[in-house]
């Protein structure tokens, strides 16, 4: 059995906890749904367990114990934290980490009907998140980078999904964010992606942020993006007007970034619809609900 095909089980999980940590072994497991590089296991009440799965190599989480530190003391909203570090072993030849659970439901399982609450708690979220990060940081590869130099991904998810008689408007707002004038600004730290599974709401409103794997430094447009991946319609010039930082170039680029996100939403639920592995059927509806606020505008 391959490493990608090791099955990740309740009991797997506490065998790894009496070998390294058995202080924790005796705390309740149980899977949390979805997760596809990691899978999450709740241990406890108060922590989980990220399990490295279809991830080539342990970077993001290495990546997340590194920084995640660094950042979260000064996040205005819960993020996971790594508590215990799990080390590749005969049982299991990969990386694991025990971090703080942030409660909450997923976005993609829940809704937000506080949308401006939401707005300017996702606006103070990412302004806090936004400062320059140190010489350091890691540098995004095959993310963050302007739309221009991501026409090929566009152009994929554009041709995948049917969109009917929205394919010109869709268009048109890529082409705007690609005649975009670039980031000009030192690189700041970026969450990388935020979309509606990486989030966390409860009471209405957006509660905590996870998944930081994809955290970069760089052009904060693709975190912008979220004004429309995340938040209820109507609430994207609220954000806006509350994150203040964003010139006209930035929200341009983020719009295109948002059309382009919303796309792959679409197409992991038709994925979904089809069987395909790694397909999610209701992220189908939210993606085609993120493109109808994208196509509106500010």
């Amino acid at each position: 059995m391959s490493d990608t095909e090791i099955e990740i089980t309740a009991d797997l999980v506490r065998d790894l906890l009496q070998e390294q940590h058995p202080d924790l072994a005796g705390l309740a497991i149980r899977e949390v749904a979805g997760g596809w590089g990691n899978q999450m296991w709740r241990l406890g009440d108060e922590l989980a367990v990220r399990m490295q799965r279809m991830d080539p190599t342990p970077e993001l989480q290495l990546k997340e114990r590194r920084w995640l530190p660094v950042l979260a003391p000064r996040l205005p909203l819960p993020v996971p934290t790594r508590v215990r570090f799990g080390e590749p072993s005969g049982r299991f030849p990969k990386h694991w980490t025990v971090m703080t659970w942030v409660p909450g439901e997923p976005l993609d399982h829940g809704s937000i009907s506080r949308g401006a609450h939401a707005a300017d708690t996702l606006a103070g979220f990412l302004r806090a998140l936004h400062v320059e990060a140190p010489a350091e940081a890691p540098i995004a590869t095959d993310r963050g980078a302007h739309p221009k130099n991501c026409t090929d991904g566009f152009d994929y998810f554009f041709d995948a999904v049917a969109l009917d008689d929205l394919a010109d408007d869709v268009r048109a707002v890529w082409d705007d964010a690609v005649a975009a004038p670039e980031w000009e600004g030192p690189p700041v730290w970026v969450h990388g992606d935020l979309h509606p599974a990486n989030v966390v709401v409860s009471d209405g409103t957006l509660s905590g942020i996870v998944d930081f794997g994809d955290m970069f430094a760089g052009d904060p447009a693709l975190d912008l993006a979220a004004a429309w991946v995340l938040l209820p319609a109507g609430t994207a010039s609220r954000f806006f007007d509350t994150y203040a930082h964003a010139d006209e170039a930035a929200i341009r680029r983020a719009r295109g970034l948002a059309a382009m996100k919303s796309l792959f939403l679409m197409l992991m639920g038709q994925n979904g619809d089809q069987g395909l592995p790694g397909g999610k059927p209701h992220w189908g509806p939210v993606g085609r609900a993120a493109l109808d606020r994208v196509l509106k505008g500010v």
